[in-house]
C-alpha cells in the first residue's frame, strides 16, 4: 500500500501548510514519463524517512489552481514545505540519494 497521499485544493491546507513535520509535495500529471518515473522514487523515499517527513501529490491536471498557486512550469516538479512555507524545490527526475539528502536539510 502507498504511503504517499494525493491531495487536492480541498485538503492542501491541513495536509501540508498545517502539518507538524516537512511535507514533500510532489506536483506530477498522468501523461508525463518523468514523473511515473519518480513516483517509486518518492515512495522509496517515504518509507526510508518514514514519520520524519510526509510525501503528498499533486496531480495539475486535476488540481490546476494548486499548480498555478504554486506556478508550477514544469513537472514533476516537488516542492518541500516546513512550518507551512515552502523552503525548497526541484524540478525533474532526480536520484533516491539526492532526494533524501536535500529533504534531510529541512528535518
Amino acid at each position: 500500500m502507498s504511503s504517499i497521499k494525493n491531495v487536492t485544493t480541498n485538503d492542501f491546507r491541513a495536509e501540508v501548510t498545517e502539518a507538524d513535520k516537512p511535507v514533500v509535495v510532489d506536483f506530477w500529471a498522468e501523461w508525463c514519463g518523468p514523473c511515473k518515473k519518480l513516483g517509486p522514487i518518492l515512495e522509496e523515499v517515504a518509507t526510508e524517512l518514514g514519520d520524519d517527513v510526509k510525501v503528498v501529490k499533486v496531480n495539475v491536471d486535476n488540481e490546476r489552481s494548486l499548480g498555478a498557486m504554486f506556478q508550477i512550469m514544469s513537472i514533476p516538479s516537488v516542492l518541500i514545505f516546513k512550518g507551512g512555507e515552502k523552503v525548497d524545490e526541484f524540478v525533474g527526475l532526480r536520484s533516491k540519494k539526492d532526494i533524501v539528502a536535500q529533504i534531510k536539510k529541512h528535518i
